[in-house]
């Protein structure tokens, strides 16, 4: 089962590193990952999607996660209400003569073109990683050259309803 864990931590040197190695000694593999400052100057948010098998591998990551000096906090927010994107960019092969073909396809996925050459262009579209997945699934007939994803960036909407599933931890 996926798992959204998102962490805030110091923004120091080597702190990403001691957090994956967590994962590498638990044989755990992180489908996807991203890094960024958060509000706070010197604080970084990190979002994971880890792939477990039981809600008890879940809890032993977060449970170790608390335990490293530049964590500050822990969340497991899949089950909860959340606000989730990635963004990926898309080299399709092209030529004029489906370009704009090219282009009423991604429309309806508020996609844009960002780069145009004789033989491709670049497609660049934001959202849920299911909705990418389906633009992928369409653009393939046409070729695809190249894909970079970010990976998933997300955090839990303003209101939340209360569940006995919610699991939060903090050592502040």
């Amino acid at each position: 089962m996926k798992r959204i864990i998102t962490l805030t931590v110091m923004n120091r040197s080597g702190v990403l590193n001691r957090i994956t190695g967590l994962f590498t000694k638990r044989h755990y593999n992180i489908e996807s990952i991203s890094v960024g400052h958060s509000e706070t100057e010197g604080i970084s948010r990190i979002t994971f999607v880890v792939n477990v098998q039981e809600e008890k591998q879940a809890e032993q990551i977060t449970k170790q996660l608390n335990k490293q000096v530049d964590v500050i906090k822990v969340m497991d927010i899949t089950n909860q209400s959340i606000v989730a994107r990635e963004l990926a960019l898309i080299k399709v092969v092209s030529n004029a003569s489906t370009r704009m073909e090219i282009y009423g396809l991604i429309e309806p996925f508020r996609a844009s073109i960002i780069d145009v050459s004789r033989d491709s262009l670049v497609v660049q579209v934001t959202g849920e990683p299911s909705k990418i997945e389906a633009l992928i699934d369409l653009l393939k007939p046409y070729g695809i050259k190249e894909i970079a994803r970010t990976g998933l960036t997300a955090f839990p909407r303003g209101t939340q309803k209360s569940t006995q599933m919610e699991k939060n931890f903090s050592i502040v």
